[in-house]
């Protein structure tokens, strides 16, 4: 006992205590801890990573948000006397327009009570904003975490449970890895939480100028693109259970989970900047190669075909192939649809089509113009050709 106490006085810090327990465990015969300063080790590191997923847990799905709770803070009051004069103004032309345009009749009558039921509905709408996305923000960030502390199949839980149950629980190297990938995922975190705040900040201040647009009489569009920006960044958190389904193939693996860590941390970021990613058109074209390279059948192609059409994407930027909108071409495609609801008409730059879509529409028509070449030259050919000896003559 001398010995080991004079071996633990060679250590320096908090681990000369782990040492003279172990060793007073040790001469005591204590064996139910099991492995003494090695499970120690393991229930701190466990420890730790439980710390770093409840702070990833708090960053990302926040209960508190940055934006203003009710109209009559300082910050959104701005905004919404702008927004309830700007609607005001725009349903007084509307007004004048129809006064002066009255004997038209009907038409008129109609447009000018559109306007005015829209006006009161903007009005309206714009006070209740802050409000309803500060309970949807709780309500989110509630959802999230009852999601995560429920379900034993998410990711959290696996990493947590493998940490002690994994079959690599004893490799350091896995365990480096985890722990590191998850200090990692604290600043995509970090980033996600300053990007979410930021952005839910600043479409509640949008709010009432998107909604003044109403008063021209309902055009909705630039609410809808408005409200599913809004909803995108409010739902971004629930990007973490979409690996969920990966998690039972991890098998208890540690290097798994650190890959599912990260491709959920990416996967977050993306619907931050690009939005809810959409596979469905790429699949359909997928499956209607397949099916066409496997059979001939020409009623699997008219299925195939119908259910996946041939469709020449259009693209400002030539030569380059673009499946998701990027931020700057997304913010200057919501400014159009907002300067449309207000009547004023954006320039638009001219559209050409993409490398692919150029090469398959150039193929199409050679084709195209090939049989019809064929076609025409049989008609020549049966036209100058004498008739067959023998042959029938008409009265």
């Amino acid at each position: 006992m001398a010995d080991k106490e004079n071996k633990c006085s060679l250590i320096a810090g908090p681990m000369r205590g782990l040492c003279e327990e172990d060793a007073r465990r040790r001469a005591g015969g204590d064996s139910s801890t099991g492995g003494g300063i090695t499970d120690g080790a393991s229930d701190n590191v466990r420890d730790f990573a439980e710390s770093i997923i409840k702070k990833i847990n708090a960053l990302v799905a926040p209960k508190d948000a940055w934006a203003p709770k009710s109209a009559d803070s300082a910050l959104y009051e701005p905004f919404l006397w702008l927004g309830q004069h700007l609607a005001v103004a725009i349903f007084a032309c509307v007004v004048v327009v129809c006064g002066l345009t009255a004997w038209q009749g009907a038409p008129r009558l109609r447009q000018m009570g559109a306007s005015t039921g829209w006006t009161l509905a903007a009005v309206a709408g714009m006070a209740t904003v802050p409000g309803a996305v500060m309970m949807l923000n709780k309500a989110v960030s509630t959802a999230f975490t009852a999601a995560f502390d429920s379900n034993e199949a998410t990711l959290f839980k696996a990493i947590l449970h493998d940490l002690q149950h994994g079959a690599d629980k004893d490799v350091p190297l896995a365990k480096l890895l985890t722990v590191s990938a998850l200090v990692v995922a604290l600043a995509p975190a970090t980033l996600v939480f300053i990007t979410r705040n930021l952005g839910i900040l600043a479409f509640v201040c949008m709010a009432p100028l998107v909604l003044a647009s109403l008063a021209r009489g309902g055009d909705t569009t630039a609410v809808k693109t408005w409200a599913m920006r809004l909803l995108g960044l409010m739902f971004c958190p629930f990007a973490l259970l979409l690996v969920s389904p990966f998690v039972t193939l991890a098998h208890g693996s540690l290097v798994v989970d650190t890959v599912l860590l990260l491709a959920a941390d990416a996967l977050m970021l993306r619907m931050i900047f690009h939005g809810i990613p959409y596979f469905g058109p790429q699949i359909a074209r997928g499956a209607r190669t397949f099916v066409e390279r496997r059979t001939d059948n020409r009623a699997a192609h008219a299925v195939v075909r119908a259910g996946a059409p041939d469709v020449y994407e259009q693209e400002n930027t030539p030569h380059r192939r673009r499946t998701v909108n990027t931020p700057g071409r997304a913010v200057h495609q919501d400014r159009g649809v907002l300067l449309a609801a207000y009547g004023v008409r954006q320039p638009k730059r001219p559209g050409r089509f993409t490398a692919e879509s150029a090469i398959a529409r150039r193929r199409e028509q050679t084709a195209d113009s090939r049989s019809t070449a064929r076609t025409a030259a049989r008609r020549s050919r049966s036209a100058a050709s004498p008739p067959a000896p023998g042959g029938s003559s008409t009265p």
